[in-house]
C-alpha cells in the first residue's frame, strides 16, 4: 500500500508557525479570524461594511446635533476612535500582501534568534515573548472592559440615551422601536471594534519590542568581539561583518514597520491630542459621577494606547543608539586597519537612531509626548478661560 503525504500550502505552514511565537500569536489570531490577514472570509466585509455604516450615522449626528458641550465632546470622542478604528482595519486589508511578507521576514529573525547557542540570546527572547504576551492580554482585557462600560452605561442613565450619538435622517433614534433597534446595533458592532482596534495596536507594540532585542543582540555580539581577540583576523573580521549586515537588518526592520504604520498614527496623534483637550475640559465641568467616570475611562483610554506606543518607540530609539556605544568599546584601537573602518562604518550608521514616526514627520518618543500634553493641556487651559 502506497501512502500519499498530502503536501501543505505555504501559507498555511507561515501561519502555523507565525502562531507560536506568544508575542504575536493573540494579535494574529483575532485579527485572522476577522480577516483582516491571511485570511479573506465573510467575517471582514460583515465587520467593515456595519462599522462603516455606524462611523457615517456618527458623522451626520455631529453635524446635525445641538446637544450640550459635554455630550458632543463625548460623541466626537467616540467618532474619532471609530474612525481610527474603521481606517486600520481598511489599511490592513489594502496592504495584506505587505503585511504578511513583513511577517514571513520576521518569522526568519525570530527562528534565528530562538535556535541561538547563546543562552544570553534565548533568555532575552523569552523575556520579550511574555511581555508581548501579556501587554496584549492587559490591552485586550482593558478593552472588553471599556466596551462593556460603554453598553452598559445608557441602561443606568436618568434620560434615554444610546451609547454612541449616531442619526439617520428621517428616524428618530430615541422613540421606540428605533431605539432598541440602534441599541442592539451599537452593542454588536463595540465588540467587532474593540477586535480590530486593540490587536492591531498589540501586533505593532510587539513588534517594536523585537526591534528592540535585535539591537540588545547586536550590542552583545558586539561586545562579545572584545573575547575574541585571541582569534584569527578572519574569524575577527567575519563577526564583524555579520554585526554590520545585521545592523542592516535592524534598519530594514524597523523602517517597514515605520512605512506600513505611520499615517494611522499620524492621524490618531492630531485627533487625540485635540480630544484630550476637549476630555479635559469635560473632566472639568462634569456634574454627575456618570460625567467624571466617562471622562476619566476615555482619557485613560488615550492614555494607555498612546504612552504604551511612545514608550517602546522611545526605547527602539534609545537601544539602537546603543550600539554605537557597544562598538565603541571594541577595542578597535588592537584590531588590523580594515576591521578598525568596519567598526567606523558601524559606528557612524548608528549615529543615527532608527526610529518610528509620526506621518514621517516627527519620531516617536516621550518628548514628543511630553508636548502632546503640554499642547492639550495650553489649549484646555484657554478653552477653559472662555468658559468661566
Amino acid at each position: 500500500m502506497v501512502m500519499v503525504l498530502e503536501k501543505k500550502d505555504p501559507k498555511e505552514l507561515i501561519l502555523q508557525e507565525i502562531l507560536a511565537i506568544p508575542m504575536v500569536a493573540m494579535s494574529i489570531r483575532v485579527l485572522k479570524y476577522w480577516g483582516l490577514i491571511y485570511e479573506r472570509n465573510w467575517r471582514r466585509y460583515f465587520s467593515l461594511s456595519l462599522t462603516t455604516i455606524f462611523n457615517l450615522t456618527q458623522f451626520i449626528y455631529m453635524s446635525l446635533t445641538r446637544e450640550a458641550v459635554d455630550v458632543i465632546i463625548r460623541n466626537a470622542y467616540m467618532l474619532v476612535l471609530w474612525f481610527n478604528t474603521i481606517l486600520r482595519g481598511y489599511l490592513m486589508v489594502m496592504q495584506k500582501s505587505k503585511y504578511e511578507k513583513f511577517l514571513s521576514d520576521f518569522i526568519d529573525l525570530y527562528k534565528s534568534l530562538l535556535h541561538s547557542n547563546d543562552k544570553i540570546i534565548t533568555d532575552m527572547l523569552k523575556a520579550t515573548n511574555a511581555l508581548g504576551k501579556n501587554t496584549a492580554i492587559i490591552n485586550m482585557v482593558l478593552g472588553l472592559m471599556t466596551v462593556l462600560g460603554f453598553c452598559a452605561y445608557p441602561i443606568f442613565a436618568d434620560t434615554r440615551m444610546l451609547p454612541y450619538g449616531s442619526h439617520i435622517p428621517g428616524i428618530n433614534e430615541l422613540e421606540d422601536p428605533a431605539f432598541y433597534i440602534f441599541y442592539v446595533y451599537q452593542v454588536i458592532i463595540t465588540p467587532i471594534g474593540c477586535f480590530m482596534y486593540i490587536p492591531f495596536g498589540s501586533l505593532v507594540v510587539s513588534l517594536i519590542m523585537f526591534a528592540i532585542l535585535m539591537c540588545k543582540v547586536l550590542q552583545h555580539r558586539l561586545r562579545g568581539i572584545n573575547g575574541d581577540q585571541n582569534s584569527s583576523n578572519k574569524i575577527l573580521m567575519m563577526k564583524i561583518k555579520w554585526c554590520i549586515k545585521y545592523q542592516k537588518t535592524i534598519i530594514k526592520y524597523v523602517s517597514i514597520i515605520n512605512n506600513l504604520t505611520t499615517y494611522v498614527f499620524l492621524v490618531e496623534f492630531i485627533c487625540f491630542g485635540t480630544l484630550l483637550c476637549g476630555l479635559l475640559f469635560l473632566l472639568n465641568i462634569a456634574e454627575t459621577t456618570a460625567q467624571v467616570t466617562i471622562a476619566v475611562t476615555q482619557i485613560s483610554m488615550i492614555f494607555s494606547q498612546i504612552l504604551t506606543l511612545y514608550w517602546y518607540a522611545s526605547q527602539l530609539a534609545e537601544e539602537s543608539g546603543k550600539v554605537a556605544d557597544a562598538a565603541y568599546d571594541v577595542n578597535w584601537f588592537l584590531i588590523e586597519k580594515p576591521m578598525q573602518t568596519n567598526i567606523l562604518m558601524l559606528i557612524m550608521r548608528a549615529q543615527s537612531p532608527c526610529v518610528m514616526t509620526v506621518g514621517n514627520i516627527y519620531p516617536m518618543s516621550l518628548e514628543m509626548f511630553q508636548s502632546l500634553l503640554n499642547a492639550s493641556y495650553s489649549y484646555f487651559t484657554i478653552l477653559r478661560r472662555f468658559y468661566d
